[in-house]
């Protein structure tokens, strides 16, 4: 079993002051630097080639001689896996060398590296890395790496000798820690409540059984010198502590940046840029003109994403041209909800920003909260100034891609009292009818449903769509545009066949629709016609793959359902091909229809408070409100299927629409993005495949109160990921032999405070029942409350004799869990804010 190290600081470093800090000779500025940085947020993938590739090109791509410094881990693992993968990438292994810099033994080698500490001051040493073009600093304690390179707290010669080739031109680069430590002021530990806390809360108790961390600082090793640097920034939810440093810390009128996980900023000394690339963001946050009253106000805040940059000589931002402005376009208008909690969609901040409010044109302010399990926290809210901006383009295929200019953003104190409702009379039953339509004859096909969000760059599920439609050279596709608004999403999915090596004479969008497209010079409307249409029966016997694209899941049904909800012969001839053998996929909407109680509007939110409506106001109802259902195509024999399920936060939705309409002893699943769920129904396993997650939603042990229908106890919650499988008879999850239990060897150990909006660390389920239940010793239930106004929910997950987690590494030091069976208690609350 694996154990990372966590230093939490809270003995010999006070929150906000410079104790300690000013005996450190600081490097000079007024020399110029040659040389650049390459600065990762942590979790950086193996399989990320933009990063190493820019790397291995600043070190000198062929001339390249670059050292690695172990001293921030606990084993020299992570300092091997770099070194391999820049061999992977091209890199000369005799060219690649791990440096003897430590101050601690490493506990999976055979020798004492504490031999190592008195090589920081080796003359031999220090020459040697002067021949190097790039330093580079594994993760793990960021304070290890200072105390390494300066003891006694002062530089050390081999600490010369990397600021002497950094100012002539070498590349200096770290992840994680050795992110933290790039800029002179360096962030050692904190939270976000804990940072808040600190600054409103003066005499606060720093003891070790709080549920939040104290912010601590300490002085880094000042490469960066245009501001501070904090890393893992999205799924840590760093953004106060950010900020909370830049207003004690930063004077000078920089600005602070806080970097994603497997994401990289470039800093060039020479040009004044900053600019980033990866597979995430950078925050960018400005205290410039920010007000410290009673609250925090004024503080701006923006979000970059890959090809954008800062201009740090002038602090201006420049999004990348392949982007279009939202302002005044934008695409969405639909009511936000506050972002409370695990039921709210878009929990990372990025994403909830981005969609409900830049993009958003009836929203000018949101709201998200911060609280420990006393209800003592903060209001955050976000504002739309006349400066916001956002930038929006397609990336990697469909996926959305955001960069966010200045949102304004403030903190206020406020206390949160939750209490149990006694009474609820807006929860409406589901009027719905459904008849049993499962198939008794044997399905040979398989099916392929994607959660949304499909990358072009997932040759996982590509791979695997094409190995199921009988290989590259017997594939034969039809793609169901219907769903969408235009053609493109159709044109794009034949194209990625075609890289994938699917011949394009064998792949066909098929004139299936019951609106016209936009863009096109045919009335595609008139293709309502074709669902009963024999030419095109005849074509589709044919296919052995058909794909239905993304978009709204009512447009494919009402074009393949005659008005009496009767199979058209269109959908006939899908559906005897599929017995026959032919593979079904679909993403988004493709994979809302899989099932025969289709989910076609409606948020987590939405559903528990209000249950259940009659009526469809379009693709705006995906966004928020009381579930709709309708009649699937019910490719899917062995329950109900959610799709963008961790962005959206679809867990409450799927929860009430099983319970009111699943079979007892079947599960329902949600799928994530750009994964997919693989229905084998000849073994009767579903494998999970791609880049998220697969819930999976057991109601067979639920209770409920009568009178209050929004009230469940004993839901049972799994989340497992790529290699694990569901038993589709038995209903058993079967976890991947690559990954460990963590039962009995959990690595964390501390409390943890409610998961409550975009500044608490592990948005996502998934992650969040693992780092903080499943992983954590000391914890037997966690909890999270979602609310609008006064009314809203706890979620509460419990450890039973069941519960488990499993962990392993994936795309080299990138945690990959599978949280199984965790049981989910979920009331209706009045809420008090003051």
């Amino acid at each position: 079993m694996r154990k990372k190290l966590i230093a939490i600081l809270l003995s010999f470093v006070l929150p906000f002051s410079f104790l300690g800090l000013s005996n450190v000779r600081a490097q000079s500025t007024e020399e110029s630097i040659q040389g650049n940085l390459l600065i990762v947020g942590g979790g950086l993938g193996s399989t990320n080639k933009e990063v190493y590739e820019k790397f291995i090109k600043l070190a000198g791509n062929k001339e390249a001689k670059i050292g690695i410094i172990p001293a921030a881990s606990s084993k020299l693992k992570s300092s091997y896996d770099f070194k391999n993968d820049l061999i992977n990438y091209g890199v000369s292994p005799e060219s690649v060398e791990i440096l003897p810099l430590s101050n601690h033994d490493f506990s999976d080698t055979d020798e004492n590296e504490t031999s190592w500490k008195g090589n920081a001051n080796s003359s031999e040493l220090a020459n040697h890395i002067k021949n190097l073009t790039a330093i580079w600093f594994v993760g793990g304690d960021q304070l290890r790496i200072v105390d390494t390179l300066r003891p006694d707290r002062i530089d050390s010669k081999v600490l010369q000798a990397i600021w002497d080739i950094y100012r002539q031109g070498a590349v200096i680069g770290g992840t994680s820690a050795g992110a933290a430590i790039m800029s002179d002021n360096m962030i050692t530990g904190g939270d976000s409540l804990g940072a808040l806390k600190g600054y409103y809360e003066k005499n606060q108790a720093q003891g070790e059984d709080k549920e939040y961390e104290p912010l601590t600082v300490e002085k880094g090793l000042g490469f960066f010198q245009n501001g501070l640097i904090d890393q893992h920034m999205d799924e840590r939810g760093r953004y106060a502590r950010l900020a909370i440093t830049a207003i004690q810390y930063e004077n000078s009128g920089n600005l602070a940046y806080g970097i994603d996980e497997d994401t990289a900023i470039v800093v060039s000394n020479k040009e004044k840029t900053i600019e980033v690339l990866g597979r995430s963001g950078v925050a960018v946050i400005d205290v410039k003109e920010a007000k410290r009253t009673g609250s925090l106000e004024n503080i701006k805040l923006s979000y970059l994403a890959s090809g954008d940059k800062v201009h740090f000589d002038s602090n201006t931002l420049d999004f990348s041209k392949e982007k279009y402005e939202t302002k005044g376009y934008e695409y969405y208008s639909f009511q936000a909800l506050p972002n409370t909690g695990l039921l709210t969609p878009y929990g990372k901040l990025k994403d909830y920003l981005a969609y409900s409010l830049v993009d958003n044109n009836s929203t000018q302010s949101l709201n998200s909260y911060l609280y420990d399990k006393e209800g003592r926290g903060y209001e955050i809210v976000f504002s739309k100034s006349q400066d916001t901006n956002g930038y929006w383009n397609y990336t990697d295929g469909q996926r959305d891609d955001y960069s966010i200019q200045n949102v304004t953003m403030d903190i206020h104190p406020k206390k949160l009292t939750f209490k149990e409702q006694d009474t609820d009379n807006e929860f409406k039953k589901s009027e719905f009818k459904l008849t049993d339509n499962n198939v008794e004859e044997s399905i040979k096909g398989n099916l392929v449903i994607v959660g949304g969000a499909l990358g072009s760059s997932n040759s996982a599920i590509y791979n695997k769509l094409i190995e199921l439609a009988g290989g590259t050279e017997n594939a034969r596709v039809g793609i169901i545009p219907a769903a969408s608004t235009k053609l493109t999403s159709s044109n794009d999915f034949k194209k990625d066949l075609i890289k994938y090596g699917v011949n394009k004479d064998s792949i066909e969008i098929l004139p299936i629709s019951n609106h016209d497209f936009k863009g096109t010079q045919e009335d595609e409307s008139k293709w309502i016609n074709n669902k009963n249409d024999e030419q095109l029966v005849q074509k589709i016997s044919k296919l052995n793959c058909i794909w239905f694209v993304g978009g709204d899941q009512t447009l494919i049904t009402s074009s393949l359902l005659n008005e009496n909800q009767s199979n058209s012969k269109v959908l006939d001839a899908i559906w005897k091909i599929y017995k026959d053998g032919a593979v079904i996929g679909g993403t988004s909407a493709g994979a809302a229809i899989m099932s025969n109680t289709m989910i076609a509007g409606g948020d987590s939110y939405g559903a528990l408070r209000y249950g259940f409506t009659k009526f469809y106001d379009d693709m705006e109802q995906q966004e928020g409100g009381p579930v709709y259902l309708e009649k699937g195509l019910n490719f899917f024999q062995y329950g109900i299927v959610d799709q963008h399920f961790d962005k959206k936060a679809r867990l409450g939705r799927l929860i009430v629409t099983a319970y009111e309409k699943g079979k007892k002893n079947q599960l329902a699943y949600g799928v994530d993005e750009d994964t997919a769920m693989i229905v084998n129904n000849n073994k009767h396993q579903v494998d999970v495949v791609g880049r998220g997650g697969l819930t999976v939603i057991d109601l067979s042990k639920v209770s409920t109160n009568k009178n209050r229908l929004n009230n469940y106890k004993n839901v049972i919650v799994s989340v497992i990921s790529p290699g694990d499988s569901v038993d589709l008879v038995t209903n058993e999850l079967n976890i991947s032999k690559l990954k460990a239990s963590t039962k009995g060897y959990e690595y964390y150990n501390s409390k943890v405070s409610p998961y409550s909006g975009v500044f608490s660390p592990h948005g996502f389920l998934k992650n969040f029942l693992a780092y903080n239940l499943v992983d954590n010793a000391k914890i037997k239930e966690v909890s999270s409350y979602s609310f609008n106004g006064d009314k809203g929910f706890e979620l509460r997950f419990r450890k039973t004799s069941e519960t488990n987690g499993y962990w392993t590494y994936k795309d080299g030091q990138k945690d990959d869990y599978s949280v199984v069976k965790v049981s989910l208690d979920i009331k209706p609350i009045n809420v008090d804010i003051k």
